[in-house]
């Protein structure tokens, strides 16, 4: 830690680590297989899908393919065709270009092969709504599920089952084609079937399954999405045949990200402690917690102890109790402020690794024992409407990085300082 960095800075740097260490262009060409002399096409979708066709051209030269990402998140790539579409509530772009990427893997065959690319943000730009159900309906089924509160493992269980590309069902359509699908997690646990919605993953979910989903957050469904769960649904359980020349494999994880910063940290001067990868749980609450972990470890620090970094990940939920413009990370950070009431030597960031928060092109923010009084917005009335991003607006205190062509999750950090340090 140099005397000229303040702990915001410090901070930022840590958070830039995790996000660096994920960059498809590193992790890709040591994932690859060789290529086959055969047919390959390659498809994909999420977020940093296009950063990871990008790399896999980079090693393989141009290939025959198709890619969705989010909107200002297309990379140039030599063959493969980049669509951008809308994030995280689908649009006619997303849907126009999963049907024709399902039309390119018709008619392959045994000697052909598939590069799936998948990462998070796939769950809504592979758009191909089940039965008889219109975008417009998966739109307002997407949006309750983000007003819900449910976890992102339970949104994926009722988005597989009202689609016919989710739950294994892409593999399926390659079949019998060899597939490869790497993968980068943005989930807890980093299980392949949840990444993306599992895309190319057998699932052994079941229709009451996501008819109890429903039911526990209270999800408004359209008739045409209630007959769809009324029956047997395209998800493709584990062991079906279609999925016996697929492998899936997670190449980049929050975990990984996680240990960067903590070693960056380290090589700072700070003592480490990693809550987990894999946090889950309503924001404000976790900020509630933290914030007593946090004034727990500063009353075990005296004068010239090394600071203390909690560092986690995982994706925390917001249930949407007004109209304000937020996300988990800034809600997070938001709750967090209000807890720790301006306890002196105490900051924090929270960030998602893919520059998005929520809807916002915001990925999140930065606080500090003065982050309540720089601004007369009141933060109990911010955090009644969810209006987190709208706060730190005003405080300044916004993380804004742009498209970061990769997405491991939520990245969380408190920097914890002894009660008399200078900073």
């Amino acid at each position: 830690m140099t005397p000229a960095e303040s702990p915001a800075v410090l901070l930022r740097r840590f958070f830039d680590r995790a996000v660096a260490v994920a960059d498809p262009m590193l992790v890709i060409p040591a994932a690859l297989p060789p290529r086959p002399a055969g047919r390959v096409v390659v498809v994909g979708a999420g977020k940093a899908s296009a950063r990871m066709a990008e790399a896999v051209e980079a090693a393989w030269g141009p290939c025959e393919g198709l890619v969705i990402t989010r909107y200002g998140y297309a990379r140039p790539c030599l063959g493969i065709e980049i669509v951008e579409a809308a994030h995280p509530v689908p649009d006619a772009a997303g849907e126009a270009a999963t049907a024709r990427m399902l039309a390119l893997l018709e008619g392959l065959g045994e000697g052909d092969m598939v590069l799936a690319l998948i990462s998070g943000g796939a769950s809504a730009l592979l758009v191909a709504p089940a039965g008889s159900m219109t975008l417009a309906e998966k739109q307002g089924v997407n949006a309750a599920l983000l007003a819900s509160g449910a976890p992102i493992d339970r949104m994926n269980v009722l988005r597989k089952h009202l689609s016919r590309v989710k739950g294994g069902q892409l593999a399926a359509a390659a079949w019998p084609a060899q597939m490869v699908s790497l993968m980068i997690s943005d989930v807890p646990g980093d299980d392949p079937a949840y990444i993306g919605s599992g895309p190319t993953v057998g699932d052994a979910s079941t229709p009451q399954d996501a008819r109890d989903i429903v039911a526990r957050w209270s999800i408004a469904l359209p008739p045409s999405a209630q007959v769809v769960l009324g029956g047997p649904t395209g998800v493709v359980p584990p062991g079906d045949p279609r999925l016996s020349r697929v492998e899936n494999r997670v190449i980049v994880a929050p975990s990984q990200s996680l240990a960067a910063a903590a070693e960056l940290a380290a090589e700072a001067g700070c003592v480490v402690r990693i809550l987990g990868d894999a946090l889950e749980g309503e924001a404000r609450e976790v900020a509630a917690a933290h914030a007593a972990l946090a004034l727990g470890a500063q009353a075990g620090l005296t004068t010239g102890d090394a600071p203390v970094l909690l560092l986690s990940g995982g994706e925390l939920t917001v249930t949407r109790r007004g109209d304000g413009i937020g996300g988990p990370n800034a809600e997070y950070a938001l709750a967090l402020a209000v807890a720790l009431e301006g306890a002196v030597g105490i900051y924090a960031i929270a960030c998602d690794t893919d520059g998005v928060d929520g809807a916002a092109e915001v990925a999140g923010a930065i606080i500090g024992p003065n982050t309540l009084p720089r601004t007369p917005y009141d933060a109990t009335r911010a955090l009644a409407i969810n209006d987190s991003h709208s706060f730190f607006a005003a405080s300044g205190d916004q993380v804004v990085t742009g498209p970061t062509l990769t997405n491991v999750n939520d990245f969380r950090a408190i920097l914890i300082f002894p009660k008399d340090a200078t900073q």
